[in-house]
């Protein structure tokens, strides 16, 4: 459906675009629609690219209401042409669901002129409206998101259950998301009945060394930018200050802490607000145990990042985000095993990424042989 004169330009996206046919003109022959997977090829490219450049995008997501109701027979009608005629040339038209969704991918939108935007969108359902009969153009939803948000709009947006720019996983991938979630139910509850009789040991001795509740729970940020009640057994006394660890973190992350003799990555040695079993309990990382229940609701997984707090998330760079976008958070993970205290913020970040490229059911065997060493040793909790 949508051909591009600029994609001749680009190497890279003339490859993409290609798809063993010649280039048209979107004047001389019926616009182009790239398949599903050349479309969200693309979509990464530019996503990466973004991360780096700051330069927004905007991606505009074309449904329908009826689901029974198939759009490809819809957009084979010349309804391609039209669309493509009311965008950019630069702009690339795909399919992101086959038959449910179509997107146009609009580059290099300067966020700050809300115009742009607004005369995307208004050429579009033109478009449509000339396209096709009133009552089928009602049954058409049009969404869209800028990617990268500001601060501000991350923090507006969370927990909101958004399509973008949480990019779909490639059709192969159903199986291994099935596959990784039966390791981690079978694997929860393998643990919670094998530690079933040191989990009441822990919340007493917890009970006995400090007033509080046994269990500490806080909001966490999960796969697409979801908070969920994270549980752990509670190491701090009760009603302390969270600014000693709020600024520990942003100084961390803008990189203004590269020598952590005086703290591991997110932990701070010798803090005050540590009881004493509490210190023990980090130390052998024995306070993660009730994470087993978060990844039984389907919250955490194994094997995966941390999942990082509100406050943290917030200050988070675009590429950084991606550790928590692209994958479930888990209980251990790449980092853990590997890197901790050794590695500064951007390291683990890259570390994350690298799982995220090479994760499998065997690679995730193998981080979790290496968890329980990882615990004994100690090395990097605090």
């Amino acid at each position: 459906m949508s051909t591009l004169k600029s994609l001749s330009a680009n190497p890279t996206r003339r490859a993409y675009v290609q798809e063993g046919r010649s280039i048209v003109s979107r004047k001389s022959a019926p616009a182009l629609i790239l398949s599903r997977e050349l479309f969200l090829q693309m979509l990464r490219v530019e996503h990466r690219r973004t991360e780096r450049s700051g330069r927004n995008f905007m991606l505009l997501l074309i449904s329908s209401v009826d689901f029974r109701h198939d759009l490809k027979e819809v957009f084979s009608q010349g309804i391609a042409s039209t669309v493509a005629n009311s965008t950019r040339e630069t702009d690339i038209i795909g399919w992101y669901e086959t038959g449910k969704t179509l997107a146009i991918l609009a580059t290099e939108i300067d966020h700050s002129k809300g115009m742009a935007i607004v005369t995307i969108l208004q050429k579009v359902r033109s478009a449509l409206q000339h396209g096709m009969t009133q009552e089928r153009y009602e049954r058409l939803d049009l969404s869209y998101e800028i990617f990268p948000k500001n601060a501000e709009e991350q923090s507006k947006s969370r927990g909101e259950i958004s399509r973008f720019p949480f990019i779909p996983g490639k059709d192969g991938e159903k199986w291994s998301r099935m596959l990784k979630r039966s390791v981690d139910i079978a694997g929860s509850c393998a643990a919670l009945l094998l530690l079933s009789p040191v989990l009441p040991v822990i919340a007493a001795l917890v009970k006995i060394s400090s007033k509080g509740p046994v269990l500490f729970c806080q909001k966490r940020i999960g796969q697409h930018g979801r908070e969920f009640m994270f549980y752990k057994f509670r190491t701090m006394y009760v009603n302390n200050d969270p600014r000693i660890h709020e600024d520990y973190i942003a100084k961390l992350i803008s990189g203004e802490i590269e020598d952590k003799s005086n703290g591991t990555l997110f932990k701070i040695v010798n803090d005050p607000r540590v009881t004493r079993f509490g210190s023990f309990l980090r130390r052998t990382s024995l306070d993660e145990l009730p994470q087993f229940f978060n990844v039984l609701l389907d919250d955490m997984s194994l094997v995966g990042p941390r999942p990082p707090l509100p406050y943290e998330f917030g200050r988070y760079q675009a590429w950084h985000r991606r550790r928590v976008l692209e994958l479930k958070p888990g209980l251990t993970g790449l980092w853990q095993v590997q890197g901790r205290s050794t590695t500064t913020f951007d390291e683990m970040v890259r570390m994350d990424l690298r799982y995220a490229r090479s994760r499998s059911f065997w690679v995730d065997l193998h981080i979790l042989c290496q968890t329980p060493g990882a615990m004994l040793s100690g090395r990097g909790a605090c």
